[in-house]
């Protein structure tokens, strides 16, 4: 049966197909212990095996969404969710230490790209408002659910059966995902541009400083994001081997399932709260309180173990709460004939941010010695220097806007 774009069926179907590709995304976080003592990797090694993903997804989302502005987004997702299985699989049962686990990392990278902001397009392209912007909260949301899944799915997978499981559930899932897409994306072309223009000229976005100024904020924001996500479960496996925590308490990579469910909430209210007191408030209060919280976690690396949890999910929670708003602010920023490069461009920073983060926090953490209170305080502290940086150009391009 045919869903029509644009009604509450088609975003749900939509949503759910985002769920089905993403909830692979983070198996080799949730098991990147485990995989470091394997392959017997080293902090920047890890790092960029954690990296690569966004680095791969950097050059391809551009090329990728601005096709959406030309053909039908159907085959750009189609592309994506494929990729993304053969990637998992790959890793199941092919990767046998860091180059071939690159390959594979690489190549979950560009599948993303063909299917993330191309989903999030394909649902928020019919509507217009409030509607869109909810429509893009819940398109977050379920996206942050997978990712939340991820690591809990990753460990139950792992424990029952061997690593190699994991990351096959997830070629399994993304399949599914390909599946929902042949099923009910339209093959419509998208309606003509009235200025013409290249396929990646971006200086019209360029121009855009009020889109530029989310942008600037959604790059940062997934540095962030990408920094936990990365390395909490290594994080909380170091405090815990300090400090034995109760025996009632979860292991890592539920409590990280856990904190990313929190999120899912705190990011659907955030975009509610800025729909009626304003975007660069919650902006601004998820911006300074996340700053604030990253330097707080790392160094409580070894304390008291509710302790060390309780700060991680206090920073994932700020982390969350302009998630859906910056990325709604973007697509509301953007002129209609433009929202595909323009999204381009916000996804295409947001994910050069997530390359660099895991890479540059892996590569502090070697230096100041791989543990203990010091070495993860600078590994998670020096977030708080970026996401500074990041507050300012966002306040700057707003007010030229």
């Amino acid at each position: 049966m045919a869903l029509i774009p644009g009604t509450p069926r088609f975003t749900a179907a939509m949503v759910a197909a985002q769920v089905l590709t993403q909830i692979g995304a983070f198996t080799l976080p949730a098991l990147l212990p485990g995989y470091m003592e394997r392959w017997s990797l080293s902090g920047i090694e890890a790092g960029w095996l954690i990296g690569i993903f966004f680095a791969a997804y950097v050059p391809a989302v551009p090329v990728l969404l601005a096709l959406t502005d030309r053909v039908p987004a159907r085959r750009i997702y189609l592309v994506g969710t494929g990729a993304t299985a053969l990637a998992h699989l790959g890793f199941a049962l092919l990767a046998e230490g860091f180059w071939s686990g690159l390959a594979c990392r690489a190549l979950v990278g560009i599948g993303w790209a063909g299917a993330y902001m191309p989903g999030l397009k394909a649902i928020a392209d019919p509507l217009t408002g409030s509607a869109q912007s909810r429509a893009v909260s819940w398109h977050a949301a379920g996206v942050g659910i997978a990712g939340a899944m991820s690591f809990a799915l990753a460990g139950a997978c792992a424990a029952l059966a061997g690593p190699e499981a994991a990351f096959l559930v997830g070629g399994i899932l993304a399949a599914g995902a390909f599946a929902i897409a042949l099923t009910i994306l339209p093959d419509t072309p998208p309606p003509p541009r009235a200025n013409g223009g290249k396929l990646l000229d971006f200086r019209p976005v360029l121009r855009n400083r009020r889109a530029m100024a989310w942008i600037a904020g959604y790059c940062v924001h997934t540095l962030e994001m990408a920094v936990l996500r990365a390395w909490a479960v290594a994080f909380l496996a170091a405090s815990f081997a300090v400090n034995a925590p109760p025996a009632w308490l979860p292991g890592p990579t539920v409590l990280f399932t856990i904190a990313g469910l929190v999120g899912i909430a705190v990011s659907l209210t955030g975009n509610e709260v800025s729909e009626r007191f304003g975007r660069a408030r919650v902006v601004t209060l998820a911006m300074l309180g996340g700053a604030a919280m990253s330097v707080v976690t790392g160094f409580a690396a070894g304390a008291a173990p509710l302790l060390a949890v309780a700060f991680v999910l206090a920073w994932n929670a700020a982390i969350y709460l302009d998630s859906s708003a910056l990325t709604a602010g973007t697509v509301q920023a953007a002129e209609p004939a433009l929202r595909g490069a323009t999204m381009g461009l916000h996804s295409m920073a947001g994910y050069a941010g997530g390359f660099v983060g895991p890479l540059l926090c892996g590569a502090v953490l070697d230096m100041a010695g791989g543990d203990g209170p010091l070495a993860w305080g600078l590994a998670f502290g020096h977030v708080a220097l970026i996401t500074l940086a990041g507050f300012a150009v966002l306040r700057w391009l707003g007010r030229a806007a």
